[in-house]
């Protein structure tokens, strides 16, 4: 009786683990239209963050699925900003902050204004850019970002002590969220 008891404690245990490991698994960034987020902002006002990327960008598919698969990232992200991606290649006219933002053909392809106007002019990929609740631009943060760097600035911007710390004070005294990230990139 307690050998059949114990299988049947393993079980819904294993089952547990499973269930835990497949919402974790699932769990994602909710990344919205920039038409979305202006909507909510109006009645929830929060910092934006615009991953601005390329369909043939290799740096902006390897954080896609690895930094931004991150739980404890996903969860910082969801928490404290309005999430969204943005082609900087894309055709359509856009409209941002009362403003139209149109492609322009250069060379073989081209970029949307609003990813030149995103990244103060210097189009590289990706670009993680953060806005205010107000829709002005904080920093624009080029280049492929580790979830170890990555919780930094989020939280670096999420908390606003870009305000009064910084960054260099704030990266030497920042303590992970995740214990697994003490050591150095």
């Amino acid at each position: 009786m307690s050998f059949n008891r114990t299988i049947f404690t393993l079980t819904l245990s294993m089952i547990g683990i499973m269930q835990v490991s497949l919402s974790i698994a699932q769990e994602k960034i909710n990344w919205i239209s920039i038409e979305e987020a202006q909507v909510l902002s109006k009645n929830n006002p929060r910092k934006f963050m615009v991953d601005v990327y390329t369909d043939w960008c290799g740096w902006c598919k390897k954080m896609e699925k690895g930094t931004f698969k991150e739980p404890h990232i996903v969860k910082y992200i969801n928490d404290n900003y309005y999430a969204i991606k943005f082609n900087a290649e894309t055709k359509e006219q856009v409209e941002f902050n009362g403003k139209s933002y149109k492609f322009v053909k250069s060379g073989n392809t081209g970029y949307n204004e609003l990813a030149l106007a995103f990244s103060k002019g210097k189009l590289s990929y990706p670009t993680i850019v953060f806005l205010d609740e107000n829709y002005k631009v904080i920093q624009p943060i080029q280049g492929y970002l580790t979830a170890q760097k990555f919780e930094k600035i989020i939280t670096f911007f999420g908390k606003n002590h870009h305000k009064t710390t910084p960054w260099v004070t704030y990266e030497r005294n920042y303590v992970p969220m995740q214990p697994a990230f003490v050591k150095n990139d």
